[in-house]
Parts: structure tokens; C-alpha cells; sequence
């Protein structure tokens, strides 16, 4: 029998994660199969996929009704979300032992109204993680300047941070800067530190989607489609540097795992795009890549496997260098994106709070 394209990528040294959750996929025995079939190793979740999941279906009314007395929509909104991410980390529980807690990971995202509120975002992040009460969970934290400070303040608590909303190499930088910060700190109050994981989520083809325009424009069609894996490729360089070299040593001694790049925004937004392109694009070993259903299921039926992320490093280095002479400021564009990441988390977020409230009234 043929090797399954999706669990063939683990091969190269990448884990799979779905970036996908609701109650139905755990309840059917989809996400069992998913693990099981295709060789997904993790969830992550975020408030878009929550609304959808909670505004499309009747799944969650009996719950939404058995706390209805709660008067804070966003309070019921985590009380919902919390047993979605129990049961899917209890699932993916096995994957989390097998792998040494490398992976098995399910992420729950701290409320995107908090992204510019760095006190705010600790706290909450403390809380949730107490509150989902599992070894194998991953707080989202956005990458925003504020965030920084929570990210490195949450790590030294000994909480697994899924840094989100990355899309600029100066920025992921300072968020491997927080994460070894943070694990200096937990070590230094006489805690071990092997059992601390974290990820680093660099977004991809919304980077495309705004420079390929400008790109297309000056007549380059040959970096139609290239820069945000150009940006991604770049960022293992990063990666590769940080988390090498005397100071990573000291910590790598005591267990400390590295935080693995992260590859989200993967599925292509644009119909001219292979479906798998970005996946294809960026397989090579310690990274993760979080990938929406539809992807999955695209690549399981025509994707290619094969070790390609420090392929084309040259390459690479090269369409990022030509990009100021077509008028693109990349620092510029992936601020733009990281300003309008948090506001496509904000809207569906207030969408899912107004959904909830309407439902308590019924």
C-alpha cells in the first residue's frame, strides 16, 4: 500500500498539525483518524475557528444554556472552548508521550482583545492554562511588541506559549529572545525546564497576497508567489543561529527543547496556486507546519513530500534583497499585516460574544 503523502512529510523531520477544531471532528472519530491515518500531530485553534465552529453548528446550545446565568459572554466563550481543548488534548495525549513531549500539542489563543495588553495577556494566559489543566496545551500569544514582554513572563511561569501573528524576521528574532529569557528565568528560581515547549507561528501567504499585487505590477513575475517563502526560509536561518552556540548550550544541557518555527497561513489564497504550494515549499526538520483541513485533504490526494526548506537558500536571500528596488518595504508590509491579523481576530470574536448573548436569550 502506498505511504500516506500527509504522514510522509514526518519523515523529513516536520510535524502536522490541523489547524482546525470543533466538537463534531472529536466526537465523529475524524480528528482519531487524522492521527491515526494521516500522522497529525497537533491542534490550533484561534477565535475565527471558534466562531465558525460555535455559530454553525447546534453543538455547543446545551452548553451556551447551562450558563447562561454567566453575565461575561467572553468568561462562557473560554468556559465552551476549555472542553473542546481537554478532549482534544486527551486525545492527542499518546502522540504528546511517544514523542517525548515534542509534540501532541493543542493550542487555546488568550482573547485577541488583549493583543496590545501585555499585563492583561499574562494573566489570562496563566489562567487558561490552570484552567485547561493538561500537560499538553499551548497558550496562543500574539508576536505584537506588547506581547513580548507576556510571552518571556509566561514562559518563566512554565507554560507552553504558541508565539502567533508573526510575519517579520526583526520581530520572530525578539520572540526567540523571550522564550530563552523566559526559560533562563524559570531555571535560574531552581526549576527544570525540559518539559517547557513553545512554537514560533510565522504567517506566509498573507505576506504574498499584499506584496504579489505590487510585484505583478513592475512586470517580476518570477517573485510572483516567493517572498513569504523567502521570509520563511530566512527565518529557519534565524532559527538555526539562535538556537545554536554557547548561551542555547547551557539551557540545551538542562533539557530545554528549542522553539520550533511554525508555518500558519498555509493553505494558498491564491486560486492561481498549487493548493499545497506553501506546504511543499517548506518541509525540512524541526518545524511544524499548521494546516487547515482542506489542505490536508489536498495534500493527502496530490501533494509531494521531499526535503525542501534550506533548498534555494541563495534564492531566497536574493528576492528579499530586490524587494526595496520595487518600492516594498517588507518591515512596513509585515507591520500592516500584523495591525490586520488583530483585527481579523477581533471581528469574529465579537461576532462569536454577539451569537452567544443572542443564544441566551432564546
Amino acid at each position: 500500500m502506498a505511504t500516506n503523502n500527509v504522514a510522509q512529510i514526518h519523515g523529513f523531520g516536520q510535524s502536522i498539525w490541523l489547524d482546525f477544531i470543533d466538537r463534531e471532528i472529536i466526537s465523529s472519530g475524524k480528528l482519531k483518524e487524522l492521527i491515526d491515518v494521516d500522522g497529525v500531530r497537533g491542534v490550533t485553534s484561534n477565535p475565527a475557528i471558534f466562531e465558525k465552529a460555535i455559530s454553525s453548528s447546534s453543538d455547543y446550545d446545551a452548553d451556551i444554556a447551562a450558563l447562561k446565568s454567566e453575565s461575561d459572554n467572553e468568561k462562557l466563550f473560554f468556559e465552551i472552548a476549555v472542553k473542546d481543548i481537554q478532549a482534544a488534548a486527551d486525545l492527542f495525549k499518546g502522540v504528546y508521550e511517544e514523542s517525548n513531549k515534542v509534540d501532541g500539542y493543542v493550542s487555546l489563543e488568550v482573547s485577541p482583545f488583549l493583543a496590545l495588553d501585555t499585563e492583561g495577556t499574562a494573566k489570562q494566559a496563566e489562567e487558561l492554562w490552570k484552567k485547561v489543566d493538561r500537560e499538553n496545551v499551548m497558550i496562543k500569544i500574539p508576536g505584537t511588541k506588547p506581547g513580548l514582554a507576556a510571552i518571556q513572563q509566561s514562559i518563566a511561569k512554565g507554560i507552553n506559549i504558541n508565539v502567533t501573528l508573526l510575519f517579520g524576521l526583526e520581530r520572530y528574532e525578539e520572540v526567540t529572545e523571550a522564550y530563552i529569557a523566559g526559560l533562563e528565568e524559570h531555571l535560574a528560581a531552581g526549576h527544570k525546564i525540559a518539559h517547557i515547549s513553545s512554537v514560533a507561528s510565522f504567517f506566509l501567504s498573507r505576506i504574498d497576497v499584499v506584496v504579489d499585487p505590487i510585484i505583478e505590477a513592475k512586470g517580476e513575475k518570477e517573485l510572483y508567489g516567493e517572498v513569504a517563502i523567502a521570509s520563511a526560509k530566512k527565518a529557519y536561518e534565524i532559527y538555526k543561529r539562535v538556537f545554536s552556540g554557547e548561551r542555547w548550550q547551557k539551557l540545551a544541557d538542562q533539557g530545554a527543547q528549542p522553539q520550533r518555527l511554525l508555518w500558519a497561513s498555509t493553505g494558498s489564497k491564491n486560486p492561481a496556486f498549487k493548493d499545497t504550494k506553501y506546504v511543499e515549499a517548506l518541509i525540512g526538520p524541526d518545524t511544524v507546519d499548521t494546516v487547515p483541513l482542506e489542505t490536508v485533504d489536498a495534500f493527502r490526494d496530490h501533494g509531494i513530500a521531499a526535503n525542501t526548506l534550506e533548498t534555494g537558500l541563495d534564492k531566497a536571500t536574493e528576492i528579499l534583497a530586490k524587494l526595496p528596488s520595487l518600492g516594498i518595504d517588507l518591515a512596513a508590509v509585515t507591520q500592516q499585516l500584523e495591525d490586520e491579523g488583530i483585527e481579523k481576530f477581533n471581528k469574529p470574536f465579537e461576532k462569536l460574544l454577539n451569537a452567544i448573548e443572542a443564544q441566551k436569550n432564546k
